[in-house]
């Protein structure tokens, strides 16, 4: 009897943490929700501190706008990168003719989206700063006068 008792607390135990594990993987990855929050968040924090000390702030890996495998980036509507969550090395380069591994121009097209909208999605392939792979990726864009924030998720 003591032994099954023993078993039972062993299998429960290991139960419980699995289910933490697969929460804590879930939990790795950022969600759409978190996107926008975290957009809507460097937007707020650009109008309230300006764009040199946001900008900085953005940058920062170990910053307020990194979670998981989300981070922020900001580019003017010529392609130029102003802040960029996951690689500092790419402020004030011209990106307008990076393309992703299947030759989608995703910068252009992020720059010309956000000349007609305001908020919006954007697909294609970039390489996950966490597992270091190509993997498709969905962004989240608004703009804010004449640059557009995004953060992006991982599928």
């Amino acid at each position: 009897m003591q032994i099954n008792r023993i078993i039972a607390r062993t299998l429960a135990a290991l139960a419980l943490t699995g289910a933490f594990a697969a929460v804590h993987a879930e939990e790795e990855h950022a969600t759409k929700e978190d996107a926008i929050a975290t957009v809507k968040k460097g937007v707020a924090f650009i109008k309230a501190n300006g764009p040199e000390k946001a900008y900085a702030e953005i940058t920062n890996k170990a910053g307020q706008f990194t979670k998981y495998d989300l981070y922020l980036v900001v580019y003017a509507l010529d392609g130029t990168v102003k802040a960029h969550g996951a690689n500092e090395k790419m402020v004030g380069r011209n990106l307008i003719d990076l393309k992703d591994i299947d030759g989608k121009a995703f910068i252009k097209e992020r720059v010309e989206l956000a000349k007609s909208k305001n908020t919006f999605w954007q697909d294609y392939k970039f390489t996950n700063p966490t597992t270091k792979k190509i993997e498709p990726k969905s962004m989240y864009c608004e703009k804010l006068d004449e640059t557009v924030v995004c953060g992006g998720i991982y599928k």
